[in-house]
């Protein structure tokens, strides 16, 4: 395992391209209405990334090992979709609830987070769901410092998952994140707090929990990218990328339209 520690501009250029990528989601918030395609959602944050931000959407033509290249510009992953949800004709309706997930590449470097967004009205479950996944990204989030074991992020997670009914996706974790989209370390949403590397300042990384209302088992569909609850079951997603600093952390991927902490 190879953690690249940033520099002091390595850290501003990944808090540019942070916040570029959360104001591409600020941008399309008010889109996000029932009626609206999936496909006018990814080509609206494709044009302002390329025409209004100058920089390059991530996702589009990205092909790791043993996937065909993305064919989109975002990610857009709906109720029981758990994440790479390919955009296409798909149309929005009330009730739904729709994770965006962005990823821009500004001056070389990447920037990568995404949110929920509730289509309308959504019943008292799918809120209740949205809301723990978000808690349970924070909980991750206040584990981060350094000095102590990465598996601190996944622990917490877990612990805030489970004890609220839910469960966590063990396919798919978090990553380092600089001028490659995918870096190590593998920041996993489970396990145990005495795992992983130790955490130290300059490190920069997602943390981006999958939380289903079900079971935890997953299956791909045949387009070789989304990913679906094997039971149908609800799944929520959120992501921030953040710094490891001396004190603590740094949330790079904040805007102006950011939803604010949970109250603990």
């Amino acid at each position: 395992m190879t953690i690249v520690i940033k520099s002091a501009s390595d850290i501003e250029a990944m808090r540019i391209a942070g916040r570029l990528a959360s104001d591409v989601l600020d941008y399309i918030a008010p889109f996000v209405q029932p009626g609206v395609s999936t496909e006018k959602l990814d080509q609206l944050c494709h044009d302002y990334m390329v025409q209004q931000q100058g920089s390059i959407p991530a996702p589009l033509h990205y092909a790791p090992g043993g996937h065909a290249p993305y064919p989109k510009s975002i990610c857009t992953s709906i109720n029981h979709q758990v994440c790479h949800g390919v955009p296409g004709e798909q149309q929005l309706k009330k009730g739904d609830i729709v994770n965006l997930d962005i990823t821009v590449i500004k001056d070389g470097w990447h920037g990568d987070t995404s949110r929920m967004f509730i289509v309308g009205d959504a019943s008292i479950q799918a809120k209740r769901l949205c809301r723990v996944t978000y808690e349970c990204m924070w909980k991750g989030i206040a584990a981060v410092r350094p000095g102590v074991p990465l598996g601190v992020v996944g622990a917490a997670i877990q612990r805030h998952a489970e004890l609220n009914g839910y469960s966590v996706v063990r396919e798919y974790c978090g990553h380092g994140i600089g001028r490659k989209f995918h870096e190590d370390p593998q920041v996993l949403h489970y396990g145990s707090a005495k795992d992983g590397p130790i955490l130290e300042a300059g490190m920069i990384f997602t943390i981006e929990p999958m939380i289903n209302a079900g079971k935890r088992d997953i299956r791909m569909l045949s387009d070789g990218w989304t990913v679906v609850t094997r039971d149908r079951s609800l799944s929520a997603q959120w992501e921030h990328t953040l710094l490891v600093t001396p004190t603590g952390s740094e949330v790079l991927t904040a805007s102006a339209g950011s939803p604010p902490p949970p109250e603990s």
